[in-house]
């Protein structure tokens, strides 16, 4: 009482118990104003935690939302030590994460892949939406790895998503729900972590933030945060030869060349004027700098045990060949406005919001040129092994196109939702406008002077001296939407969802292509092309409440993932079979999804234990699988008429005691093409295309995932606990791209000429695995926390996994083979406070 009217957040501590808080307390002139708080002792009571989430946008606890979600929370997630996207896939049944090197991962659900998506792919759409909160932030390939720092949980929808969510979530969406300004609270909360890599350096974080009222109707809330990201690849020291030619040296060492770093921060400033409106403007920023890829050679032309005439070199388990650095920079911003009004009967909602992304990706691409300087033309090694950096840059990096514009995006979301019973509904429009500037620049320093072959042709003013392959892909792409879903209560018992969305898109697509690489009878490829297409997304759902605790679900719902155009074949690289293999193929179509599922969510034992389980079957049309054209050293999409995957979803978690609690979720997806894609062949037959055949697996999915985590907690004096967190992570096998089930031999050397580098070799075969095989992770934690800090010990992956994530090669596999791997035994200490 005695306080000037408006609203306040009021807390309630005491020694041994949690904090509560109970925001937007309205205190009128004059009046008294009296809360009721029930708080919780520190160690948690042994029912099964219920999250609230807004998967239908609109607030929902987990088990009443009528198909299957995962929501975790941020302290869960790093007690299992998930760090980023792949980790948090890791704990997450249905939902995986393909590792294609630093920044770039592939996110699926429910086994929709159509495989790996090269960084030089900048017009290929992702399978499955990411937002963070109500902002659209997927980026296909890059889709940004965010720091869990004051995160409150991390929703995985599984399923289609397309009529609320739209392109982008076929067959799922990913949501980071960010803590909120609070009203009336001051708070300042930070982490300090420290770690060391086996077979590694070390690495660590330093993560502050705090949120402070400003005034009655404001709110500020910014977190800040820095990470040492630990290297463990090596690689072979390199010399240079009296005749100028770059070699192995295996005597010497560089060490830990994908040591990088992490940082950013997140700033947000709620203004609530009135009771029913509240505006919320953020800004994020966030850069990551890499120094090089978490990639184990197994084969590279340039360094292996068969060559005689250059050093033998035979890599080990964390080792790579490189002459030349591969850093990768990626700088992202963000800012939305989020404004919502309170009508009473009905909410209004606007999210507008702006992505910007410039990305610069570095490769060694010696194995390439090698290939083709050495291999395919038969130059000598002071050719063929001249340094050759390969830039693909989306905005600047590229030092022959410093000025190139970043990848940008702008969205605007404007939905009105009514939230009450017994009829629940929203409606709203959706449009965004997509730009990148994307190219390629493999600049050859020396090239022209020391082949006696010019980087390009008399009339090819596009690519700058010495850049025998150089590129500029700008797109432009538009889609609108309008969408409405709306959940009728037509018994106690049943419930009844239906939604609709239409949408149109709109795509352009300017792309030059320049340098001997590239050129077409000594001219430089101009392709310009444009696509577009509309339809619709609909969702229904019956729900049959079986008894409070228990419901079963059926939905039938659709996703789709949009088309777009291809690169022109980079031809003089080409064989006269690939060449006629993969031309005349422009542009490839919308894939879609049609969802059948089966679900059942009960709490049970009194509320000690819950289940989610949900079966499964997708019917998937025109596929867009990821090719790569073979000697063409270049990537192209196609449609495969139908695919399906079918499986089941499983969550489980059960708190028998106080101190004890247990999670499980797994997931079985068999998921496969139902259609052969064919080529024509030299001859006139016809063959299969890149192993895209019925029956073939789709790619980069596993069929057995699981994740199973158990904690005991206990209390040592009252207000202080100590707790052991376990958990172990399995995946199955899995194949990189299409195709790869046909491979495991390479003929060396693949080419011909006596000038192949290092021939004559001791060897004519290389053998090798294309199936990534299945792999076990196990993390622990071991802490002592209070209400105001927690004070942990942690090992991640303690049976040193080396896990074979990605198959990576260069010029299909002529040039190199590899895989991407993950991170050894890592041991750290973390401290974690909040005033």
């Amino acid at each position: 009482s005695g306080l000037p009217p408006g609203n306040y957040s009021v807390s309630a501590a005491h020694a041994g118990f949690r904090t509560a808080l109970q925001e937007r307390q309205a205190v009128a002139a004059g009046g008294t104003l009296t809360v009721d708080f029930t708080l919780e002792t520190n160690l948690a009571t042994n029912l099964v935690e219920e999250i609230t989430v807004t998967a239908m946008k609109r607030e929902d606890v987990v088990r009443k939302v009528p198909f299957s979600i995962t929501a975790t929370s941020e302290e869960t997630l790093r007690e299992r030590g998930a760090t980023d996207i792949e980790d948090i896939a890791a704990n997450v049944g249905g939902f995986s994460v393909q590792n294609l090197g630093p920044g770039q991962s592939q996110v699926a659900i429910r086994g929709v892949s159509s495989g790996q998506i090269a960084r030089d792919q900048p017009g290929v759409k992702e399978q499955v939406g990411v937002y963070l909160d109500e902002s659209p932030i997927a980026m296909s390939l890059f889709t940004p790895d965010i720091d869990l720092f004051d995160v409150n949980r991390v929703e995985v929808l599984r399923g289609p998503q397309g009529t609320l969510f739209g392109a982008g979530s076929e067959s799922g969406t990913v949501r980071y729900i960010t803590n909120q300004p609070k009203l009336g609270t001051t708070q300042v909360f930070g982490e300090l972590d420290g770690s060391t890599i086996q077979h590694g350096n070390q690495g660590g974080n330093v993560k502050v933030g705090f949120n402070v009222p400003l005034g009655q109707v404001a709110a500020l809330r910014a977190s800040a945060y820095y990470n040492a990201l630990g290297g463990y690849i090596d690689s072979p020291g390199i010399t240079t030869t009296s005749n100028g030619s770059i070699e192995p040296d295996p005597t010497i060492t560089q060490q830990h060349v994908n040591t990088g770093k992490r940082y950013g921060g997140r700033i947000a400033l709620k203004f609530a004027p009135i009771n029913n409106l509240s505006i919320t403007p953020r800004f994020l920023f966030q850069k990551v700098e890499m120094d090089g890829w978490n990639r184990i050679d197994a084969y590279n032309i340039l360094a292996n045990p068969f060559t005689t005439n250059r050093p033998a070199v035979t890599l080990g388990d964390r080792e790579q060949f490189i002459q030349i650095r591969e850093p990768y920079t990626d700088k992202w911003l963000l800012g939305d406005l989020n404004i919502n009004y309170d009508f009473g009967v009905a909410e209004l909602t606007s999210i507008t919001s702006y992505n910007r992304r410039d990305i610069l990706v570095v490769r060694d691409a010696g194995a390439l040129t090698s290939s083709i300087t050495g291999g395919s033309i038969g130059q000598p090694e002071p050719v063929y092994s001249l340094n050759a950096p390969l830039y693909d840059a989306t905005g600047g990096g590229d030092p022959a196109t410093p000025n190139r514009k970043p990848a940008t995006m702008f969205t605007q979301e404007l939905r009105l939702s009514g939230t009450q019973d017994p009829f629940r509904w929203v409606l709203g429009g959706f449009y965004a406008h997509q730009t990148r500037d994307y190219g390629q620049n493999l600049a050859v320093a020396g090239f022209t002077e020391i082949s006696g072959i010019p980087s390009r042709s008399p009339s090819d003013t596009f690519a700058p001296p010495d850049s025998p392959f150089f590129s500029s892909l700008s797109y432009k792409l538009d889609q609108f939407a309008v969408f409405g879903e709306g959940t009728v209560a037509l018994s106690d018992q049943w419930d009844f969802i239906a939604g609709l969305r239409y949408y149109h898109f709109s795509e352009d697509k300017q792309q030059v292509f320049g340098g001997i690489f590239a050129e077409v009878n000594d001219e430089v490829v101009s392709q310009p092309g444009n696509t577009s297409a509309d339809g619709v997304a609909p969702r229904f759902i019956l729900s049959y409440k079986i008894a409070d605790t228990t419901k079963i679900n059926a939905q039938v719902s659709k996703g789709f993932r949009l088309g777009g155009i291809n690169d022109p074949l980079n031809e003089p690289l080409c064989s006269p079979q690939d060449k006629i293999t993969f031309g005349g193929h422009p542009n490839w179509n919308d894939e879609t999804v049609w969802n059948y599922e089966l679900g059942a969510k009960s709490k049970f034992l009194g509320g000690k234990a819950s289940v989610d389980v949900s079966v499964f079957y997708m019917d998937i049309h025109d596929l867009q699988a990821n090719v790569t054209a073979g000697s063409c050293s270049s990537r192209l999409v196609y449609n495969v008429p139908k695919a399906r995957s079918l499986g089941v979803d499983l969550q489980f978690e059960v708190a028998p005691t106080r101190n004890f609690d247990f999670a499980f979720s797994g997931s079985y997806d068999d998921a496969k093409s139902q259609s052969t894609v064919t080529a024509p062949a030299e001859n006139g037959t016809v063959s299969v295309l890149s192993g895209i055949r019925s029956g073939a697996r789709l790619p980069s999915v596993p069929k057995w995932k699981f994740a199973a985590a158990a904690t005991f907690q206990g209390e040592i004096r009252p207000g202080y606990l100590v707790y052991v967190t376990a958990v172990n992570q399995f995946v199955g096998t899995r194949y990189t791209q299409f195709g790869d089930d046909e491979l495991g031999t390479l003929p060396i050397p693949a080419f011909g000429t006596p000038n192949t580098p290092g021939s004559p070799y001791t060897s004519s075969v290389f053998t090798y695995d294309p199936k990534l095989p299945a792999y076990d992770i196990v993390n622990a934690r071991i802490g002592v926390k209070q209400e105001k800090w927690d004070l942990s010990v942690y090992g991640n992956n303690l049976a040193d996994e080396r896990a074979y994530l990605a198959l990576d090669r260069e010029r299909g596999t002529r040039a190199r083979i590899g895989y991407l791997t993950n991170q050894p035994r890592t041991f750290g200490t973390s401290l974690r406070v909040n005033f």
